[in-house]
């Protein structure tokens, strides 16, 4: 009878790592843990160059996801790249990763940043709108990829044009409070249902970038305008799950609860608006027809 081969390697308190494992790095134990449907996350506070960015999510918490979905060596896509958050967790990582951003000031502040780490991996920064996904890709590599994974957070819609209180300090400060000026970003359409089909369109893009069987995450949350809820985070799901041949395929939900944030004093005494302290990370993937 043949000897039967050992498939686990011991890694101590990590736990034992399957040889076997198709999708990660990681040991049994490590992904059980990342497998809960909810997590709090509480990132290190942002360094000056960071704050200007009006919506940046922290590399810490990126970390977590590229270390589930890739392995070493892999290539990930963001096609919203603002400041480099993904770029930045990537090279930590081993994964190249090629980013797009629309903004050259938010563009010019990953390139500083990437440059700094002295990353050992591929990191492509492109500045370029995403609706060319495909074309500015294959100009900027001169060769042809199929992302092993995307993790991207678009515009939330209208969100970082409203009257508030974080917006207030932000203008004290000279920092911005909105994406750009440039009518092509996405953070700039005005009417929800155009701004969800734009969206779409985007990741239908991001759908011949991946290759079969690649996942994609993508952090949002639902917006609270004009006196109701607009469900972005439902409608993202949903827009992207019936696209024809360019259908993702909705896998689940985690939710980042954000237990850190201060709360404010909203329609007290009058009617009942939220303290949001949490976000959606939907996460989808490209399955064979």
């Amino acid at each position: 009878m043949p000897e039967k081969k050992n498939t686990y390697v011991d890694f101590g308190d990590r736990g034992r790592y399957n040889t076997r494992n198709k999708l990660n790095d990681l040991t049994g134990k490590e992904w059980i843990k990342f497998s809960k449907s909810w997590f709090v996350h509480r990132p290190p506070r942002r360094k000056e160059e960071e704050l200007l960015h009006p919506a940046k999510f922290p590399e810490s918490l990126i970390e977590e996801f590229i270390s589930f979905f890739t392995k070493e060596g892999e290539w990930i896509l963001d096609p919203f790249l603002g400041t480099g958050s993904t770029m930045l967790a990537a090279g930590k990582l081993n994964r190249n990763a090629v980013g797009i951003e629309l903004s050259k000031d938010y563009y010019d502040s990953a390139r500083r940043r990437i440059k700094r780490n002295n990353f050992s991996t591929e990191l492509v920064s492109i500045c370029g709108a995403s609706e060319n996904l495909g074309e500015l890709i294959n100009s900027n590599l001169k060769k042809n990829i199929l992302f092993d994974y995307v993790i991207t957070s678009p515009p939330y819609w209208n969100q970082l044009e409203r009257n508030s209180l974080r917006q207030k300090v932000r203008l004290e400060k000279g920092l911005s409070t909105k994406y750009s000026e440039n009518k092509n970003d996405l953070g700039n359409v005005k009417d929800y249902q155009d701004f969800i089909q734009r969206q779409a369109e985007i990741f239908d893009n991001v759908f011949d970038c991946t290759k079969p069987n690649g996942y994609l995450t993508i952090i949002t949350n639902n917006v609270y305008f004009n006196g109701r809820l607009f469900p972005l985070a439902f409608d993202t799901a949903v827009s992207l799950s019936n696209r024809g041949e360019k259908s993702w395929v909705l896998k689940d939900e985690k939710i980042w609860l954000q237990d850190d944030k201060p709360l404010v004093a909203l329609g007290v005494n009058n009617a009942w608006v939220a303290n949001r302290h949490h976000q959606y990370c939907l996460i989808f993937r490209k399955e064979k027809k």
